[in-house]
């Protein structure tokens, strides 16, 4: 019985190993996977071919790449932006702008952009809106406005970055920073303000004070009148009675007469 261990049988062995190994890697990466949210940019020696959508595809191995791209919503800061205000008021903000992109235009993404938004796209965009909407207010009118300016820049980065495809859901203002002159500018009218408001306050409740104590005085003075009049009207007895009222001890009085009236006297303890 022929050697089966002959050189010769090894490489051939060997050479069969190998080339199963590269068949079998080979169709490993014939397959790919694109996972939901996101699509794959099929490229052939290097140019973009097509556009996979999600699930399991075929590619022609060490021909084809495929890069994915994630096609959910995404959000991006941009921060340390400069702009002046309407009265000419240096302004730093930060905005954050939730983004996606348009799944059916990815191909012209990709050629504009090559997917570099953040850098090519959004930063310029952004700065642009930020100094187009602050030139219209004030400094002050840009804190007490804050959610009209933020409508503004949120409508004017819809328009400006549809052109490029890109679709935005919604934008924040992260922050509105001002100099420091300004800020104590402003803590010094909010403390005026403040003190305004409460010496208004003092003042309006010194006034219903003043007000209670005159209405008290007339009810004073109303109640001497009417006690007047009626004295005047019974020639003082009704007053006479009252008084007498006021003074009783509990004890029965004595009485005197006399030709024209009874007048009832308390008895001394």
């Amino acid at each position: 019985m022929e050697n089966l261990l002959t050189p010769k049988n090894i490489l051939k062995s060997i050479s069969g190993l190998i080339v199963f190994i590269i068949l079998l890697v080979t169709l490993f990466k014939s397959f790919y996977q694109i996972e939901s949210g996101t699509r794959g940019l099929v490229f052939t020696n290097g140019s973009l071919n097509s556009v996979a959508d999600e699930g399991l595809h075929l590619k022609m191995p060490f021909f084809q790449s495929v890069k994915k791209i994630d096609v959910t919503t995404q959000s991006a800061t941009v921060d340390k932006m400069s702009a002046a205000s309407k009265d000419l008021q240096e302004v730093r903000a930060g905005v954050t702008v939730n983004y996606r992109y348009d799944i059916n235009k990815l191909t012209q993404i990709y050629e504009q952009t090559k997917f570099d938004i953040d850098t090519r796209i959004l930063q310029p965009r952004v700065q642009e809106a930020l100094k187009a909407v602050a030139a219209k207010y004030t400094a002050e009118e840009l804190i007490v406005k804050r959610s009209q300016v933020k409508s503004e820049l949120d409508i004017l980065l819809r328009k400006e970055l549809v052109k490029y495809n890109v679709i935005v859901d919604d934008v924040q203002l992260v922050h509105f920073d001002f100099s420091p002159e300004f800020n104590k500018a402003i803590e010094a009218k909010q403390t005026e303000v403040q003190n305004a408001l409460k010496a208004k306050n003092i003042l309006e409740r010194t006034k219903i004070e003043s007000e209670q104590r005159i209405a008290q005085a007339e009810g004073e003075a109303e109640a001497i009148r009417i006690q007047a009049e009626a004295i005047q009207a019974q020639g003082g007895a009704e007053y006479v009675k009252l008084k007498w009222i006021e003074k009783w001890s509990g004890n029965m009085p004595q009485t005197v007469a006399s030709d024209q009236a009874m007048i009832m006297i308390p008895a001394s303890k």
